[in-house]
């Protein structure tokens, strides 16, 4: 990076630092370059983005106020406009509008989103505001809030079997838990690089989560990572591949006479689930270890703090690790 002050070098540079956001003080790792001659600091528009994301996240969690894609979600899910999203729960006209677009709520307008998430109580919010609404509308949503509910109360067993009972957190980088990104995230990657085993599987989603944590502020695949023998894994990667139905295991019996597993699967990924900027960080994963093999990304990631930090304790991986990372 070209300094901006006097045309010389910056380099890329991280830092632990506070913030204090509505009263209250979060820390988090801020980036930036430094001039190699003036040791002026200067930051991008991305980078901002990325730092002030990090205090945030931290700051919905602690008030159990959603993320920008739930709301969007919640939203969407019963097809309404935001606009009438306001009127059913009692907002300003533009509010609902507004926290789509990253503004946080009120801790009481994050309390009734949170608590919306939930059907059965989205539900209540519907026929409390029946006067606001014609018969059509009335009984259009309410058709759909039955389907809903019987999706809610039908959840698959297998995100629990897969991403525990952690919840949005730093522990999981505050990702979205969802089966259905994950699931397209390995086929992506099998796709790109024609099967792969597990070993460089796990290697692969850990290495996507935690460079997109410490672009943006946020992981994407919702899984926490621990730091066993072979490197950083994801806390439940033995469940994750056989609980996956497009996914298959393939045994195959390597050089050296030991069998491994490799990941194979008929299957295209649904590339529409994910953002743009997810899939600028899926393309450079790919490309950065497409040719690279199990035993040696394996042997990257020993060299990563996230492993070197975390290996032999219980503990799961800290997200702030992405900040060291050496590979990518």
């Amino acid at each position: 990076m070209i300094s901006p002050f006097t045309g010389s070098q910056a380099t890329l540079k991280y830092e632990k630092r506070e913030l204090t956001y509505r009263k209250e003080k979060y820390s988090y790792i801020a980036q930036f370059y430094e001039d190699d001659q003036t040791h002026e600091q200067f930051t991008t528009t991305e980078m901002d983005e990325a730092n002030i994301t990090q205090v945030y996240n931290q700051y919905r969690v602690k008030h159990s106020i959603p993320f920008v894609d739930e709301i969007i979600a919640l939203r969407e899910i019963y097809g309404l406009s935001a606009l009438k999203m306001s009127a059913i729960l009692g907002f300003g006209d533009n509010q609902y509008r507004q926290y789509e677009e990253g503004y946080i709520p009120t801790e009481s307008n994050g309390k009734i989103l949170k608590a919306c998430l939930n059907p059965h109580i989205f539900e209540t919010f519907v026929k409390n505001s029946r006067q606001q609404l014609t018969e059509k509308e009335y009984n259009k949503i309410i058709s759909k809030v039955e389907s809903v509910k019987n999706q809610y109360d039908n959840t698959d067993v297998r995100q629990n079997l897969i991403f525990g009972k952690t919840r949005r957190c730093a522990e999981n980088g505050f990702a979205l838990q969802s089966i259905q990104k994950l699931q397209n995230i390995i086929l992506y990657f099998i796709d790109k690089c024609s099967g792969v085993f597990n070993t460089k599987m796990n290697k692969l989603l850990f290495y996507t989560d935690f460079l997109h944590y410490r672009q943006h502020g946020q992981a994407i695949t919702g899984m926490t990572y621990r730091a066993i023998q072979y490197g950083p894994v994801p806390v439940r990667w033995d469940r994750v591949y056989s609980l996956l139905d497009c996914i298959e295991q393939d045994l195959v019996e390597l050089e050296s006479g030991t069998i491994g597993t490799r990941l194979i699967s008929s299957e295209k990924p649904d590339l529409s689930v994910f953002s743009d900027k997810e899939l600028v960080t899926l393309e450079s994963i790919a490309k950065r270890f497409k040719e690279t093999s199990a035993s040696e990304i394996s042997a990257l990631s020993h060299k990563e703090k996230a492993w070197m930090e975390f290996a032999g304790i219980s503990q799961p991986i800290e997200f702030s690790s992405a900040f060291s990372l050496l590979a990518v």
